[in-house]
């Protein structure tokens, strides 16, 4: 196997194609020709690394993902940063909510960063649920539980409990912007975890006025926002009694994560 050689095959089509090659070789070592093959040719039609594989890392996790999951950003690592300024206390007994879940990589960190939380993560899709439930188990998480619920229709919060920490990261491209979006993500990402309704707001509508009811009293919520969202979505919290507590900026120095309170 010429790994420079794949290496710059990739160069033609990939922005990464190093990273695209470290990431293949850690799965194939020593990869067959029709591996590679395989492998070249899904890269090449835009298909994501962490399709083809099968798995992705974020934070210090591996987690499975597949057509049916978003596959997890490093942006979004910037919702295991806010929760972790909000509540330092690593110990605290946490009732965690995660609301549209996919893999289940953001509630699942957050439950092996706080030992003694316990965690809920809801989702509308019976597949993705799935592959949470299996990233649970292969990386050993008890505490948590997963449910098919559909933030959007009313009555999803019923006999849901009640929490301490909140996070969500809801669709929020509006959805005249998913056809521009780049062929990786358009391409091969869930559409209901992208299309946030004509101005890419409508799950925060919709969470804004129903979260309250499960929040313990002190309870935060964190929300990833898509760049330039963070004065909407404060203003639709404001109208539903929250006030926002402390914005987040990602690795781009863009606001992603909003954390606010009940008033």
């Amino acid at each position: 196997m010429n790994k420079q050689k794949i290496i710059k095959e990739l160069k033609l089509y990939s922005d990464t194609p190093e990273l695209d090659v470290h990431f293949f070789l850690q799965d194939y070592p020593e990869p067959t020709q029709e591996q590679i093959d395989n492998f070249l040719l899904r890269r090449q039609k835009g298909e994501p690394v962490a399709k083809i594989l099968g798995h992705c890392g974020f934070w210090d996790l591996d987690f499975l993902v597949s057509k049916d999951t978003l596959d997890p950003r490093p942006d979004s690592e910037t919702m295991i940063e806010a929760v972790l300024d909000a509540v330092p206390n690593r110990q605290e007994n946490l009732n965690i909510l995660d609301v549209g879940t996919g893999c289940g990589c953001l509630l699942l960190t957050l439950l092996s960063l706080y030992p003694n939380a316990y965690g809920v993560g809801i989702d509308k899709s019976v597949n993705a649920l799935k592959i949470a439930n299996q990233n649970a188990i292969r990386l050993q998480m008890k505490n948590v539980s997963f449910q098919k619920r559909d933030f959007m229709r009313p009555n999803w919060i019923h006999s849901l409990g009640m929490y301490d920490v909140i996070v969500s990261n809801p669709p929020y491209i509006p959805s005249w912007e998913i056809q521009k979006l780049n062929q990786s993500v358009k391409g091969f990402d869930p559409l209901l975890a992208l299309d946030g309704g004509m101005d890419g707001l409508d799950a925060y509508r919709a969470l804004a006025g129903s979260v309250s009811s499960l929040l313990s009293s002190n309870g935060r919520v964190f929300f990833e926002i898509g760049q330039g969202q963070e004065n909407a979505v404060q203003e639709i919290m404001k109208q539903f009694g929250f006030k926002l507590l402390k914005q987040y900026k990602d690795l781009g120095k863009i606001t992603r994560i909003l954390m606010f309170q009940r008033n």
